[in-house]
């Protein structure tokens, strides 16, 4: 029923997970927010030649989505926050959000190493707590992408200890993102196209 926030296309197409209510956070605190999400969610296919191209900082993967993102205003954001301890600021740095807007944070990790996602569980909790953000949103790929890789001959390149699925739950659901509302989305099989 909480997924129902989202149309049958991105039902059927990405592995939804969530915790602490994020879809019916996201839907009554955020509809717009919401609504460019699903927006270019639906517009999102996986290219066989962006799976083709090896190395580089940010894979085509990402850079699509977060130009997709950055045209409805949503931006890189790093936090500047302190703690304050007896009149002493010490220093709370926060890693920078790859996609934000109006207390949504949102994260892309196509294939980055899995200790990634502790970054970014880590980030959206303290976020969270210094009542910053709302929502952590995570956009990763499912293990099923494994075989495509493997086909394409680039299955070295995705290994086991990159950032997928079955590396993020378990780190979830051990606590990893705390009391913040988390949204997982998981790009399936179903949306490679060869082009």
């Amino acid at each position: 029923m909480a997924f129902d926030v989202f149309p049958k296309f991105i039902q059927a197409n990405y592995e939804l997970h969530q915790w602490r209510h994020a879809c019916a956070i996201l839907a009554k605190d955020f509809p717009a927010e919401l609504a460019d999400l699903i927006d270019v969610m639906a517009r999102f296919r996986l290219r066989k030649s962006w799976i083709s191209v090896g190395g580089g900082n940010k894979s085509p993967i990402s850079s699509w989505i977060d130009g997709e993102l950055a045209a409805k205003a949503w931006v890189p954001k790093c936090f500047d926050t302190q703690i304050m301890v007896d009149g002493v600021a010490l220093a709370s740095p926060t890693h920078e959000v790859d996609c934000f807007k109006n207390r949504i944070a949102l994260e892309i990790e196509w294939n980055n190493k899995d200790p990634f996602f502790d970054r970014d569980l880590n980030n959206f909790r303290l976020l969270f707590d210094l009542r910053v953000i709302s929502v952590g949103i995570i956009i990763t790929r499912c293990d099923e992408l494994q075989e495509v890789f493997d086909s394409l001959e680039r299955g070295k390149s995705y290994g086991m200890s990159t950032t997928h699925m079955s590396k993020l739950l378990p780190k979830i659901r051990g606590g990893g993102g705390a009391g913040c509302p988390l949204l997982v989305l998981g790009i399936k099989r179903s949306l490679y196209v060869e082009d």
